[in-house]
């Protein structure tokens, strides 16, 4: 028998759960972003940041735990001299050597970490509250808020959160060997929130009737 070479992402089996859990896309939805290049970057920014910025069409944020964004490519604030930079499946050669020449003769890093992660992206009214259930980050819509971004803690798994914009959407990133067990909570937490909302629903027209 021939092994398949086909890609396969950690959470291709998901996608009809994910599915049924975004039937009401304005108050919750959740799917994968598989496969996105993602490359680790240090380096000294005030000194060498316009070099990095010149390869990726965006500069580096330096306001810790915010991003910014190009064209196709998304720039996260890690740490003082580290950041993650996001961008579309296959991109990853062409980002590292186009830094490498840039930075060259500069102390610097460049690390492709495209298989260590993966992204799960979720909107929504109730994407607030789904998170914040496991999560110790305040993510009260006046404490985070794009363009800003965190490295936190989801139901006591490692996590990389981005708040891309004020619908809200989210991305999570977490790590591979994480993922199944992040969306099943996630998913978990999206339903329970769901019930104690129709249970609301339910005791108001009871005492209204």
């Amino acid at each position: 028998m021939t092994a398949s070479t086909e890609r396969a992402s950690p959470l291709a089996g998901w996608s009809s759960r994910f599915a049924s859990a975004s039937a009401v896309p304005g108050q919750f939805s959740i799917h994968e972003v598989p496969f996105a290049t993602q490359i680790n970057l240090r380096i000294d920014g005030g000194a060498h940041g316009a070099k990095a910025a010149m390869v990726l069409d965006c500069e580096l944020p330096v306001a810790a735990n915010t991003w910014s964004a190009g064209k196709d490519t998304s720039v996260l604030w890690l740490g003082p001299d580290e950041w993650l930079i996001v961008a579309p499946d296959g991109r990853s050669d062409a980002l590292i050597t186009g830094l490498d020449i840039s930075l060259g003769g500069v102390h610097h890093s460049v690390t492709d970490l495209s298989a260590n992660r993966t992204i799960i992206e979720i909107a929504g009214s109730d994407a607030r509250v789904v998170l914040a259930k496991g999560c110790p980050t305040d993510l009260h819509g006046s404490a985070f808020k794009p363009p800003q971004c965190a490295q936190t803690l989801l139901a006591k798994s490692q996590m990389l959160l981005q708040c891309v914009n004020a619908q809200p959407v989210f991305r999570v990133f977490v790590r591979i060997s994480f993922a199944p067990y992040v969306a099943e909570w996630l998913l978990d937490a999206a339903a329970e929130v769901v019930a104690s909302r129709n249970i609301d629903t339910q005791r108001i027209d009871t005492r209204l009737a």
